[in-house]
Order: structure tokens, then C-alpha cells, then sequence
């Protein structure tokens, strides 16, 4: 009763930039001088993000008049962005649009309709019975629950190939003359990026062509999920919509909510599984933030270096909301592939507060 990710594929804008350059742009460009420089560069250098991609170049942010022009950017770029993720993790398992049975998408920086999923499907060529399933304000944590739900699917259409995108353009979502520190702090971490997932059930997994010796090459298997959330923390995380947009919710108590509930959360998951903290050999977690991962890898009992490929991960791309779990889950698979038959965690959390735990493990033997 498990699904195999056959592929994991990232995509980001063209527009790459150093941390300094986008610390200049936003001040000038955005805040328009009404935040001192130093506090704007010492909040930014607090975030440990090096560099980061803009779905536009920094110089037209300032020229949006208003949410109805972000959100058209948001439109046209996730648009474009997604497809090139999906159809990018579908060749790399020569695979195409026509196989696909069902597609959820995941973005919270954007409003559209029809979701990003139709649009992207009109573009690509998914067929004109696929399963469309729209994961609308999850945030942070969609990455993650969009795995587990491929995973649910999967189950009950054990021949199936099911592809989860996820689209985030979180600078389009940056206010304008707001010198609020959610707004200054969400300007030095969050980027803009997708990615896309490839899975299929037991069935389809097992009747793929192998090599030349008749192996195929493994793949994780995810084999649980637990979802999470946490009493009294509506106002957390999240956006309060307005006439400018998508104004951030930041509280600075995330950290804490994640030292009181996250760790005990994985401890029962895990038990209920037969497996014990210490039988986590691979993390797949959300880059949220230096605070954020300081507090899950005090409430997981893990080092830094446990964390290493999402420390890296915010380093060199920031914060993409649900695609950041998805990039550092491609950077593990690339980078750092797990022992084979070793179990992995992925987790990450997000508005409501809440967190998804997906258990994963590593094949023994491609058969």
C-alpha cells in the first residue's frame, strides 16, 4: 500500500540575484526610503539567504500599479513555469502528458480561475479526462501534503501516474510602502520558483521496463502520512487580502509552536509505524527560515548537519513556499541519495498552523 516517485524536478525564473542587490531594490524601489537601509540590511542578512530568483526583474516591481497587475504576472509567469516543471519530471521518466491521471497543484502566492492546473494542462496537453485537484492556502506546507495526497490517490488507483506542481511567485506578493516586519522579513526570505513530483501506484510501479539487466532504478517509496493542526494559531501564518493584495501574516511565535507540538508529532507518527527517531536516516524539510530550523532540529533531537541539504537549499534559492520541500526533496535524490532500504522523513509546516509528516524509504533492490 505504498506510491513510487519516479522523478522530482525544480524550475526557477531566469532572473537570478545576490541577497545585496534585491536588500537595494526593495528599499529603494518598494519601502521607497521609509525604513532605514541598515535595519532592511540587517534583517535580510538574518534570513541566510544568498541569492534568489524574481519571476520579474527587479526593476518592474515598482512599476505595478496593483494586486490586478501582480496577480497577472502571478498568472502568466506560474503559468509557464509550472508547465516547464511538469513536462520536465514527466521526460525524465519518459513519460508524457498523455499518461498523466490526475494533477494537484499547489500555490498560495496567486489568485486564478481556472487554477493554475487548467491552464497548465491546456499548454502542455493533459488528456481531457485528467483528475485536476487544486490545493488552495496551504502555504508552506502544500509541498508536503501534496505528496501525501498523491499518495492517497495512489492507493486506490494502484496503476495510476499522478503528478503533483507546485507554483510559487512569492515576490509578487510583496506590499508596497508596508514597513511592517512580516513585510520586511518576507522581502529577505521568500523567492520564487516551482517544482514538480512524478509518482505512481504499486501496479504501475511494478510493471515498468527495466534496464538491461531487468532492474529498474529505485525510487522512493512513500509509505505514510500524518497531517496536523495546531489549536489557537489561525493568526500565525497566513495573508490578510486586501485592495493591495496579499499582505503576510508572520508572528515570530512560529518557532515556539514548533519546539512545543512538531517533535512529539513525528514520535507518535513514527511509533505507530514501528520505528523510533533513531531510524531516520534522511530529512526532507521545509527551509522556513534560520529560526524555524534552529527550533526543528532542537525538537528533533538532530545537528545542523542532519539538515544540511534544506540549510543549503535556503541558502542558495530562499524560502519557495510549497516548492521549497519539493526542491530540497530533488537535491537529496540528486545530491545525497539516501542507503538504500533506509527510512526518510519529510516534513514541513504552514497556515493554520499546521504540519504534514510523510514517511518515505529508500528501496532495497530495484527488482
Amino acid at each position: 500500500m505504498s506510491m513510487h516517485i519516479l522523478s522530482v524536478r525544480g524550475a526557477l525564473p531566469e532572473h537570478r540575484y545576490d541577497q545585496a542587490v534585491i536588500t537595494e531594490a526593495f528599499t529603494e524601489t518598494m519601502v521607497r526610503g521609509q525604513v532605514s537601509r541598515a535595519v532592511v540590511d540587517r534583517l535580510h542578512r538574518n534570513a541566510c539567504v544568498q541569492t534568489r530568483h524574481t519571476a520579474l526583474p527587479l526593476e518592474r516591481y515598482g512599476e505595478l500599479a496593483d494586486f490586478g497587475e501582480s496577480n497577472d504576472a502571478f498568472i502568466e509567469a506560474g503559468v509557464q513555469l509550472g508547465a516547464r516543471a511538469v513536462v520536465e519530471a514527466l521526460k525524465a521518466v519518459d513519460l508524457t502528458p498523455q499518461d498523466v491521471d490526475l494533477i494537484i497543484s499547489a500555490t498560495v502566492t496567486g489568485l486564478a480561475v481556472p487554477s493554475l492546473d487548467a491552464r497548465v494542462a491546456s499548454v502542455i496537453g493533459l488528456r481531457p479526462d485528467v483528475v485536476r485537484v487544486p490545493l488552495v492556502g496551504l502555504g508552506c506546507v502544500a509541498g508536503a501534503a501534496g505528496v501525501a495526497r498523491l499518495h492517497d490517490y495512489l492507493i486506490g488507483h494502484p496503476d495510476a501516474v499522478a503528478v503533483l506542481m507546485s507554483v510559487e511567485l512569492c515576490s509578487l506578493t510583496l506590499q508596497r510602502d508596508d514597513v511592517s516586519v512580516p513585510n520586511l522579513v518576507a522581502s529577505g526570505l521568500f523567492g520564487d520558483g516551482a517544482a514538480a513530483v512524478v509518482a505512481v501506484g504499486a501496479d504501475r510501479y511494478r510493471a515498468l521496463p527495466g534496464d538491461r539487466s531487468g532492474h529498474r532504478p529505485p525510487q522512493p517509496e512513500v509509505l505514510a502520512s500524518r497531517s496536523r493542526l495546531y489549536p489557537d494559531s489561525e493568526r500565525t501564518m497566513g495573508w490578510d487580502v486586501g485592495s493591495t493584495g496579499l499582505k503576510i501574516v508572520l508572528d515570530s511565535a512560529v518557532p515556539d509552536i514548533v519546539r512545543a507540538y512538531v517533535g512529539e508529532d513525528v514520535r507518535g507518527f513514527l511509533e505507530d509505524h514501528g520505528l523510533r527517531r533513531e531510524d531516520i536516516e534522511w530529512y526532507v524539510a521545509h527551509p522556513g527560515g534560520p529560526k524555524v530550523l534552529e527550533a526543528l532540529q532542537d525538537t528533533l533531537g538532530v545537528e545542523r548537519a542532519d539538515l544540511e541539504v534544506t540549510w543549503d537549499s535556503l541558502r542558495d534559492i530562499g524560502n519557495l513556499s510549497s516548492a521549497s520541500v519539493l526542491h530540497v526533496l530533488a537535491d537529496t535524490l540528486e545530491h545525497r541519495p539516501p542507503r538504500p532500504g533506509s527510512h526518510g522523513l519529510m516534513l514541513a509546516m504552514g497556515p493554520g498552523f499546521c504540519a504534514e509528516l510523510v514517511l518515505l524509504r529508500a528501496p532495497e533492490v530495484a527488482a
